[in-house]
Formats: structure tokens, C-alpha cells, sequence
């Protein structure tokens, strides 16, 4: 290792003019680099995720496990540039989760969400809704 510092050290003082020069070329790169860096204050690094609530008032976890989160998630397995589907049910609720790719616009997948909603063969006095994007 010492060998090795040593030729750098050797090099750098038999060729003064270029390691000036390479200096000068490497400092003006990184200022131009500097300058076409984006800097964001408070940057968004979450991916495009959509939660889907659906109430049915009055009925158990099985029942709305049945009759709403899996007739929503056969709907929604379909959505393009998906990454993961991941839901919950309990007593009165269906909770669901559509996470996309980080490329995905959210007015686009919330478009691909609202239509397959429609689609879904949900029973009578059952409430869904899209959160808000934030």
C-alpha cells in the first residue's frame, strides 16, 4: 500500500500540468452538477398508494370478508403496474390497500381504481370510498 501511495505521489509531481488540469475539468462537472441537482425541501419518497373503505353497517368480519373485500379484490387484482393488494376485514369494515410502481401517476391509478369499483358485484347498502390522495 505504501508502494502504491508513493507512485501517485510520484506521478502527480512528474505531471504537475495534468493533474491541474484534470482538477479544473472534475471542479467545473460538479459545479455544473450542483446547479441541474434538483433540491426539494420536503421530497415525496411514498409510492402511489389508493385505500379503498367499504362500510356495511351491522354485519360480522366473515360476511364482509365474503361479500365485500373478496368481490373488491377480484375487481382490483386487474389494475395495471400493481405492486402489492393487501386488505382487512372486520366487523362492519373492509379495508384495502392498492400500492403501484413508483412511475405511476395518482390521477391515473385512482382512474383504474374508481372504474373496476363500478364493476364490483357489491351488495345492497354497502358505502365505499376512496381516500383522498396526500
Amino acid at each position: 500500500m505504501n508502494k502504491l501511495i508513493k507512485q501517485i505521489i510520484y506521478f502527480s509531481l512528474r505531471h504537475r500540468y495534468f493533474v491541474f488540469f484534470m482538477t479544473a475539468v472534475l471542479a467545473v462537472i460538479g459545479y455544473f452538477s450542483y446547479q441541474s441537482t434538483p433540491i426539494e425541501t420536503f421530497p415525496d419518497v411514498t409510492n402511489t398508494q389508493i385505500i379503498i373503505i367499504t362500510q356495511w353497517p351491522g354485519r360480522s368480519a366473515e360476511e364482509v370478508e365474503k361479500f365485500v373485500t373478496i368481490p373488491l379484490e377480484t375487481v382490483l387484482n386487474s389494475v395495471q403496474n400493481k405492486i402489492n393488494l393487501r386488505s382487512t376485514s372486520c366487523f362492519g369494515l373492509s379495508y384495502i390497500r392498492l400500492i403501484f410502481d413508483d412511475n405511476i401517476d395518482d390521477a391515473f391509478a385512482r382512474q383504474q381504481v374508481f372504474t373496476r369499483i363500478g364493476n364490483a358485484d357489491l351488495p345492497e347498502n354497502v358505502q365505499t370510498e376512496v381516500d383522498p390522495p396526500y
